[in-house]
């Protein structure tokens, strides 16, 4: 009997540790179906397990040393040669005591980034499983890190988007919330948040953009602080005025939210209206005279092709090989100071100040940008002029709109989207009768009224299409009124010599690049190979309007039998009859295309001041000067041909 009952007792247990799939006694899918004894078993065992893991890994991590700052690596730039053209990577940094910083900044940047900072666990779990289900999907990481996690990220770890960092990163913030007081953490952060400028800290933040000290910051200015923390690229409100926008909308955001998480009174919030505006950046001195201008262009074409972001060039470690070539940037400085000191005088000649000169030389056979002049000094004069956006092209625009007019009467054939860089080409005899020849006449001799016809004719839209197909960008694009034909637009001297290559290589238009290879830690950056050519008009198209713009060159450069006079093949300059305040040339031999653009800007004047007697009465409004300025640059960096026996006379 007692026998019996033990094996009962025996068989009763082992069914109740028996998975019992498919179950029976059961019929239907409910046979598959587990039981809640079996489910809750399951989920039981493996939340402690998970429990254990999360506990072992915990005990486990050690917080390591600090980043030790002097280890941090220069940001390399090299000329198209090879050699050293500057080196950028002291970290700007100065530690200050979480005493020394005002209470209004310290609760600006809780509000902003972390309210709960002094009440949470250090960590966001919603924050880290979204960015560990972006990082696998391949997207970038967004929002949501804790005022600990960022320290410890900025302290601790690498700026490597990866899982593995993530958790890392989890377990740290953990670590460090429950052993180190909160306003360890703050401070901390403080010391080590990227705030632009090359600004790492409150301390370094505070200098670069007003000039102080952290301590004196007023609650006004510290919201503006803590609102460039969110991306000085796009919050910076000196770098553009989309930018301006952002961040006066997130200081005022910011100043709410600390009435909200009442950090300040309503009353106290009323007294800040006025945006505190910054003082303009200061770039460092090793980036002086041209140099500053160039790291500016390979940087916007470094993060346009990579991602790279500015926080982390400034972290070091890269090495960018620039297509920049160091005796045609100094020979286009020189032109440009030469042409200045022989006809400016603005000691004597109020016409002659503010004026202002930008140029860029570019290689017609693949795009690479040589050299660029963006003004006196990249540390005192910060606008880069042969990247800006806001000079009007005037009548060097003509030659997209003659070239729409031909594309609608000759058509266009699309080439294979593979099709390799073209040859320079001969242009086309001139003489060549066709409709659109009033438009060949008016842009050798200027005359905008043809053009203003063209444009309503075939359209301003098919003309927009054109100029930027050929390379000009879409929002330095003008209205699209009558006006437009005849150069209303803004296009940066970059941009328009590298247009007018599309005429020299049979209508195949190729993307002005600078970085030809990008090294971090000895590892190679995706995404630097050369841009391929494009089809942007018909051959015969840039051969008729390449033959027009050579009788423009001559008109403006010769005719001359003088040997060490380059004329050039391609030219688009504005004349007498623009009153656009710009004066342009843009020359475009098979070896380099150069634009020179010449204007006047006063800092606190929105408008471009008129160009009406710079340089002189016989200076055509300015427009006599960029083209001395190609040809001093040209007749140094280009051999002279020589004297064509069948240049063009005076009439086309």
């Amino acid at each position: 009997m007692g026998r019996g009952k033990s094996r009962k007792d025996a068989d009763r247990k082992t069914r109740r540790l028996r998975i019992d799939l498919p179950r029976r006694g059961r019929r239907g899918w409910r046979r598959w179906t587990p039981s809640w004894k079996l489910v809750s078993g399951l989920f039981l065992l493996f939340t402690g397990a998970l429990a254990g893991l999360f506990t072992f890994v915990y005990i486990r991590v050690e917080i390591p040393d600090p980043h030790d700052s002097a280890r941090r690596q220069a940001t390399v730039y090299y000329w198209a040669d090879g050699s050293r053209m500057v080196s950028i990577g002291d970290v700007n940094r100065q530690d200050v005591k979480l005493s020394q910083v005002p209470d209004s900044v310290q609760h600006a940047v809780i509000a902003a980034e972390n309210e709960d900072f002094y009440t949470d666990s250090g960590v966001s779990v919603t924050g880290i499983g979204r960015a560990v289900v972006n990082i696998a999907k391949g997207k970038e990481t967004q929002g949501g890190s804790t005022l600990t996690q960022q320290y410890v990220k900025n302290t601790y770890l690498s700026q490597d988007q990866t899982v593995q960092r993530k958790i890392k990163e989890l377990f740290l913030s953990l670590k460090i919330s429950n052993q180190r007081p909160k306003t360890e953490i703050l401070e901390g952060y403080l010391n080590t948040s990227w705030f632009g400028r090359d600004a790492y800290g409150v301390q370094a933040a505070s200098y670069a953009y007003y000039g102080i000290p952290a301590s004196e910051l007023n609650p006004s200015q510290g919201a503006l602080l803590a609102a460039v923390l969110k991306g000085a690229e796009s919050f910076d409100p000196s770098l553009s005025s989309a930018n301006h926008q952002r961040a006066e909308d997130r200081w005022s955001w910011i100043l709410d939210r600390q009435v909200d998480t009442g950090s300040m009174s309503a009353e106290e919030r009323a007294k800040y209206t006025e945006f505190p505006e910054p003082k303009p950046p200061v770039k460092p001195t090793s980036q002086a005279g041209q140099t500053g201008y160039l790291v500016d262009i390979a940087n916007k074409y470094l993060k346009s092709r990579s991602g790279i972001t500015d926080k982390e060039l400034a972290g070091g470690g890269y090495s960018i090989h620039t297509t920049f070539e160091k005796d045609k940037v100094a020979a286009l400085t020189k032109a440009v100071e030469q042409v200045r000191a022989d006809r400016l005088d603005p000691k004597n000649r109020t016409e002659d100040q503010y004026v202002q000169v930008g140029a860029a030389s570019i290689r017609p056979k693949d795009g690479a940008i040589v050299a660029l002049y963006g003004g006196s000094d990249a540390i005192e004069h910060f606008t880069n002029n042969a990247d800006t956006s806001g000079v009007p092209a005037a009548s060097a625009f003509k030659p997209f709109v003659y070239a729409a007019a031909l594309e609608e009467e000759l058509g266009s054939t699309e080439p294979p989207a593979e099709s390799p860089a073209p040859e320079p080409l001969k242009p086309r005899a001139v003489g060549t009768p066709m409709a659109a020849g009033p438009l060949r006449t008016a842009l050798v001799f200027p005359d905008h009224a043809p053009f203003v016809e063209a444009g309503k004719k075939i359209g301003l839209e098919k003309v927009k299409d054109l100029a930027v197909a050929s390379g000009l960008r879409e929002e330095s694009m003008a209205k699209l009124e009558p006006t437009f034909s005849i150069g209303t637009s803004t296009p940066s001297a970059v941009r328009l010599a590298s247009a007018y290559t599309t005429f020299i290589n049979k209508g195949q238009a190729t993307e002005p690049y600078s970085v030809t290879k990008v090294e971090r830690n000895g590892a190679t950056v995706d995404g630097f190979g050369r841009p391929k050519p494009r089809r942007a008009m018909s051959p015969d198209t840039a051969a008729i309007v390449g033959a027009a713009l050579r009788h423009v060159g001559w008109n403006a450069i010769g005719p001359t039998k003088d040997q060490r006079t380059y004329v050039p093949s391609w030219a688009g300059k504005t004349g007498p009859n623009d009153r656009m305040n710009s004066a342009w040339f843009i020359g475009t031999t098979p070896e380099l295309s150069t634009s020179v653009a010449m204007f006047r800007t006063k800092p606190d004047v929105t408008q471009l001041l008129p160009m009406q007697g710079v340089g002189g009465p016989d200076s055509e409004r300015g427009s006599a000067l960029p083209p001395l300025i190609w040809k001093a640059y040209t007749e140094v960096v280009v051999p002279a041909p020589p004297y064509p026996a069948d240049a063009p006379g005076e009439h086309p």
